[in-house]
């Protein structure tokens, strides 16, 4: 990746989301991915059983969309075009911030590990209180 911008530029829009107690908050996962690397985050290897989220209500629990066949088969589609060379991105406290589509493929490739940036201070979110079909897309 000789550009940051080029290498974001294939890269769909997409937040994380979070509650929070002044309603939802969402992180844009591009500024996550430049702000790792702006801090330099080492790459390490994580075991895919430290990654809660993968025995939790994930993609499904904010998008207001009922998790259909149709709509785990869409996850399963992207699952297949994500790449693990791209380390998964989690917050200080180990819970995932981007990379669940990675994370989810491994596993199902019976992979134990997978590879992960995490913040020690997480960073501010770029919204609160917004609903998530508001966000710019």
């Amino acid at each position: 990746m000789n550009n940051e911008a080029d290498s974001l530029a294939g890269l769909r829009r997409q937040y994380h989301f979070r509650p929070g107690p002044q309603g939802l908050r969402a992180w844009d996962v591009h500024r996550l991915i430049r702000l790792a690397r702006e801090q330099a985050l080492p790459v390490h290897e994580v075991a895919l059983d430290a990654i809660r989220e993968l025995d939790e209500p994930y993609w499904f629990s904010h998008e207001g969309q009922p998790p259909t066949p149709r709509a785990v088969v869409e996850h399963v589609k992207l699952m297949d075009e994500c790449s693990l060379d791209w380390p998964v991105i989690l917050c200080a406290n180990g819970r995932l911030m981007d990379g669940m589509h990675r994370a989810a493929q491994a596993l199902r490739l019976g992979r134990t590990h997978v590879l992960a940036v995490r913040f020690a201070v997480d960073p501010a979110p770029d919204y609160v209180g917004v609903d998530p079909e508001d966000l710019p897309y």
